[in-house]
């Protein structure tokens, strides 16, 4: 356990205020409408034939009205004369079984009963071919042998890694629908290399899967539904780098240029895949290339883990200081499972450890170098998702918000 000196406790950490941050809100006022108006389009439309069985393929996390979105692209499908079933698209989620990715589905609002389609998560694949780097791309057998496959995924910033290609359709299709095997796969790429690999994958899956097209969501900085479009396939890859650019521009971030310390509340597998997304604050072990503004710091202290992260802790190994609460809640088997998989491992490291939130801060502010005891530059946020508050020092505040007031 750190142990401070007595003069360590003698100054006054810094009074802090809340202020607001203000980001684009633009969001789509009929989202349902939105996405039916698409579907009908003709080169949508004219992809479906009567009889046909149609694979919609399902399984990231976190998106807003994903069951609903779902929910219409299916009875759409319906009302063409298809037969659509929905398979999971999740990699190595769900610890890459079948039980499990039909659990996680469930957790979603996406059943058999609650969608009136069967719901597959056969983790089965077949063998397309090799992609980049020579190594074989993995494709979910069960989608494979449909007459059409439609993904649905939100496109937006990826947490490990930059490039024209991010999180979205063409990473659910090499991803995703890879399962466990595809998955593992396809991380054997360099994350300097893997939006390329990315496109290259996909390009071959597009050329030999009945993939007909894919439906992309956008969400603002709110988590509120942005854009919703169906994307034929042949103009999928084209389309999502487009997509792509648009995120950087609703993405939230710190409004802040510079601070001694940044404090966030809690990390979680329900905030991002990476527990905290590097994005925001700038910290990654597998990255060096950021598209968003973030300021600039010297520590990092972390106070909790969320109870929806299950002890998962991903994302630990890149604070300078963690809480004993922050330890005690540490599911280190998880934790760990999660940073092999990913292949990253320096994630999962243990940081110093305080007995609590001041000893936290104060061993950080020691820790730092050229301080200004009297003008203590300290940011907190809850974490990387919920941005619109968050809580500054008196001398961010005074440099940076007052005069915004003004």
């Amino acid at each position: 356990m750190p142990i401070l000196l007595p003069e360590d406790y003698e100054y006054k950490l810094p009074k802090m205020y809340t202020v607001h941050q203000h980001f684009p809100d633009d969001c789509l006022e009929n989202p349902e409408e939105v996405l039916k108006n698409s579907l009908s389009r003709e080169e949508i439309r004219i992809l479906v034939k009567p009889g046909m069985k149609i694979a919609v393929a399902v399984g990231s996390r976190g998106i807003t009205g994903i069951s609903r979105i779902v929910k219409i692209t299916v009875e759409y499908l319906k009302e063409l004369g298809a037969s659509p079933f929905i398979v999971s698209a999740m990699g190595s989620h769900g610890g890459g079984t079948k039980e499990g990715q039909r659990e996680v589905l469930a957790g979603y609002g996406i059943t058999e009963k609650a969608m009136g389609v069967p719901v597959v998560t056969d983790t089965d694949t077949v063998d397309l071919g090799t992609g980049k780097g020579g190594r074989h791309v993995w494709f979910d057998s069960a989608a494979y042998h449909a007459d059409l496959i439609v993904p649905i995924n939100r496109v937006k910033l990826h947490t490990d890694f930059v490039g024209e290609l991010q999180s979205g359709l063409c990473k659910m299709l090499v991803i995703g629908l890879g399962n466990q095997k595809g998955c593992s796969a396809a991380h054997e790429t360099d994350f300097q290399e893997f939006s390329d690999m990315l496109e290259q994958n996909a390009g071959l899956i597009l050329e030999k899967a009945p993939v007909g097209f894919g439906v992309a969501i956008m969400e603002n900085a709110f988590d509120q539904t942005c854009l919703l479009e169906a994307i034929p396939a042949s103009r999928m890859i084209a389309r999502e780098k487009e997509l792509v650019k648009q995120c950087v521009k609703r993405m939230p971030y710190i409004q802040v240029k510079k601070a001694d310390v940044v404090i966030v509340e809690e990390i979680g597998k329900d905030v991002s895949g990476a527990g905290f997304d590097p994005n925001i604050l700038g910290r990654s072990t597998v990255r060096n290339k950021y598209l968003l503004p973030i300021p600039e710091f010297q520590r990092m202290v972390l106070l909790d883990v969320t109870e929806a992260s299950h002890g998962n802790a991903i994302g630990v190994g890149l604070f300078d200081v963690i809480t004993e609460k922050v330890f005690s809640k540490m599911d280190r088997k998880a934790t760990y499972a999660n940073a092999i998989a990913c292949k990253c491992i320096l994630d999962a490291r243990i940081p110093m450890i305080a007995k609590d939130e001041e000893e936290a801060v104060r061993i950080a502010v020691k820790s730092c170098r050229n301080l200004d005891m009297e003008k203590l530059r300290i940011i907190r946020i809850k974490n990387t998702l919920q941005l619109e508050e968050i809580q500054v020092s008196e001398a961010i505040y005074r440099d940076e918000f007052a005069r915004r007031a003004e």
